[in-house]
């Protein structure tokens, strides 16, 4: 009789944890069958999670472009200054050449018949030839036809100084001019890289802040950071 009633103590801790492991498997298929069916559990994506700071480096993305286009047009402009004003200096070396070489009064003599036409003539081929040249500007041409300001009687040798002065006058109003236009480009390119950098910070401090820095009202943000707003070239 002891030996029996030993067996059966002997056998009750392995009847209980059988139980245990049929319970612990039956809990598990309760949990696994409650689960929603057709559930996605994959991570949200940055760009879906905070959509406010992915718009954010996309108007940033289109505002380094526009950086990049603003910066080339202000090279190109300071070339076109160092051209103007090369070209200015050759202008003022050669009128520097010729006033001095005419420093000299000519020789006053009786003038042949028709001298003031050919006069006239040698003046108005020498200022077509500058003009085409791009020495003479159009305005200055009109003058010389005139006689706005120009004695077609003077000899050659000295229209001929008044001529290079005059290329000296127009090489420094178009070197006045690139100088200008590469201002404004320099301020373009200024305006368009500060744009950038505002952006980009922006962007940074948006993804750093999460969905809750998203503004109700998506609609005004974009009204704000379009494209057109972007800094053009004057």
């Amino acid at each position: 009789m002891e030996s029996v009633v030993q067996t059966l103590l002997g056998a009750v801790p392995q009847a209980t944890a059988i139980w245990l492991s049929l319970l612990l498997i039956l809990a598990v298929a309760v949990a696994v069958a409650a689960v929603p069916k057709g559930i996605d559990t994959a991570p949200v994506v940055p760009a879906e999670e905070n959509r406010f700071a992915a718009e954010l480096e996309a108007a940033a993305d289109e505002a380094a472009e526009a950086a990049v286009r603003r910066r080339a047009e202000w090279v190109t402009a300071q070339e076109t200054v160092d051209a103007a004003w090369a070209a200015y200096e050759e202008a003022s070396e050669t009128a520097r050449r010729i006033s001095a070489a005419t420093a000299f009064p000519l020789m006053s003599r009786r003038r042949k018949p028709g001298e003031n036409i050919d006069r006239q003539r040698y003046l108005h081929r020498v200022a077509s030839e500058l003009c085409r040249s791009q020495n003479l500007s159009i305005a200055q041409l009109n003058d010389v036809f005139a006689h706005r300001g120009w004695n077609p009687r003077l000899h050659p040798v000295q229209q001929e100084a008044v001529l290079r002065n005059a290329v000296r006058e127009h090489r420094f109003a178009a070197y006045r001019k690139a100088f200008e236009c590469e201002q404004a480009a320099w301020r373009s390119a200024e305006a368009a890289a500060e744009t950038l950098r505002t952006l980009r910070a922006e962007a940074a401090a948006a993804r750093l802040a999460g969905p809750a820095a998203e503004p109700a009202d998506q609609q005004w943000w974009a009204d704000q950071w379009t494209p057109a707003e972007l800094p053009a070239a004057a």
